[in-house]
């Protein structure tokens, strides 16, 4: 039998570390912010200091991008809209040795909803 992908997004989420807005803002100096929405998306408005990666990429980019070279060990915010595909990113993030990547839970939408400064 097939599976949704709201079905792969909740197997995710149970695997994954999520943060609240109000949480990921106070770690936000301390941590690389990954925007995993669409390059449109992430023009209209993102987060301080996010690295926009599409979700489709992530695996083949991540790598190769400058601000995570070497950085493993590192602690990432990763966020999308409202937070299916943020998560799937945090997954497989984690499974290529990005232990401390999170998920901002609700994505940007919460981001807004609480207030929370943009860049």
């Amino acid at each position: 039998m097939a599976i949704t992908a709201q079905d792969m997004v909740a197997a995710a989420k149970q695997q994954i570390t999520e943060i609240d807005a109000r949480s990921a803002n106070l770690q936000r100096g301390k941590s690389l912010v990954l925007d995993v929405r669409e390059p449109a998306e992430f023009a209209t408005a993102h987060l301080p200091g996010a690295i926009n990666i599409p979700r489709g990429v992530v695996e083949f980019q991540i790598t190769g991008h400058p601000a995570f070279q070497g950085q493993q060990q590192a602690d990432i915010l990763v966020y999308c809209q409202s937070g299916g595909r943020a998560a799937l990113a945090t997954l497989a993030l984690n499974q290529l040795g990005y232990e401390k990547a999170v998920s901002l839970e609700g994505g940007f939408k919460a981001w807004l909803d609480n207030g929370l400064p943009l860049g």
